[in-house]
């Protein structure tokens, strides 16, 4: 996503989605993995709003483009796009939004918001860092941090307190 452009304030939201679409191109050439067309163009579906899609959703997306897609077809472009950072997954919604921070090595942070469905992808490193620590101390060893906080995005909150 540009820089400083929220999913709940106007932006230009094609340019998160050539952005997206250009950082998976990037990725791809360099770890030498082929982005092929359904995987773009699952990435790029997934992209086309700052709200997680499910699986059946890019399922039926695709069909009214005219693929003729299994389900088993979309679950190996999402585990594709998963394992190259290219997308997060939204486990209390079983759903996908793409990374705002693609080829950056990080654990995933959301604020979901529960009335419009927007997320919201943030940086908090110091964060992160505190969970691992607090896990080491109790010799636990973590192998995936995603933190999924659940409220009212600011024009949520505005059409709430207007009802």
């Amino acid at each position: 996503m540009p820089e400083h452009a929220l999913p709940y304030r106007p932006h230009n939201h094609q340019a998160c989605v050539t952005q997206a679409l250009a950082d998976a191109r990037s990725i791809c050439r360099q770890a030498n993995a082929r982005l092929t067309p359904i995987r773009e163009r699952v990435l790029e579906l997934i992209w086309q709003s700052h709200k997680p899609l499910g699986a059946y959703d890019i399922l039926a997306k695709l069909g009214s483009d005219g693929h003729s897609s299994a389900p088993p077809t979309v679950y190996r472009a999402l585990d594709f796009l998963l394992q190259y950072g290219l997308i997060h997954r939204i486990a209390s919604l079983n759903a996908f939004v793409g990374c705002a921070h693609a080829g950056e090595r990080h654990r995933g942070t959301f604020l979901i918001c529960r009335t419009c469905g927007t997320v919201l992808e943030l940086t908090m490193p110091d964060l992160m860092q505190a969970i691992e620590t607090a896990a080491r101390t109790e010799a636990f060893q973590p192998d995936d941090v995603t933190l999924e906080v659940a409220g009212l995005c600011p024009q949520c909150q505005g059409d709430h307190h207007h009802d």
